[in-house]
């Protein structure tokens, strides 16, 4: 859970063994093109919510999928994205926040010549453990993975 707000305008972490320092948090990869760092893991909110950033290559973008149990929310930090949500398509700049709800099929991609940077917020948080598992590499289960944090894929990334 988070505590009050600091001196310095930050929260602060009342379950201190899994906080994460931003200095010291590693940069992982679950595909090419894409890196992604754990901000904060669902294990330090009691599983309220994970916030992961994604530092994206031009090109590079996510299958349509569907998520059962979170909702997330992609704020754009730098660049730009195109978000597939529903029957819409949205190009998100820098500061621009797409909320894409549990239930409706969404993808996001980099359709720009420049890395675009992202945050995603998952509430309840957890889903961030599938990237984790991904990023460690050897043989994975695609299908009994997405099983098991109750996300089905629908299409191919939406940027071919």
């Amino acid at each position: 859970m988070l505590g009050p707000i600091s001196q310095t305008g930050r929260f602060t972490l009342t379950n201190q063994e899994n906080a994460v320092n931003i200095d010291e948090a590693k940069w992982l990869t679950a595909r090419p093109g894409e890196r992604f760092c754990v901000r904060v893991p669902a294990a330090a909110t009691d599983g309220a919510y994970s916030i992961v950033e994604i530092v994206a290559d031009p090109g590079d973008s996510t299958p349509l999928h569907v998520h059962e149990k979170e909702d997330e929310y992609l704020l754009v930090l730098e660049g730009s994205a195109r978000v597939v949500l529903g029957e819409q398509t949205i190009e998100a700049t820098a500061g621009q926040t797409v909320e894409m709800k549990r239930g409706i099929p969404h993808a996001w991609g980099n359709p720009s010549d420049k890395p675009v940077r992202l945050l995603f917020t998952a509430t309840p948080g957890g889903c961030e453990e599938a990237l984790v598992i991904i990023a460690q590499g050897g043989e994975i289960d695609l299908p009994a993975l997405a099983a098991r944090f109750r996300v089905t894929h629908l299409g191919p990334p939406i940027l071919g």
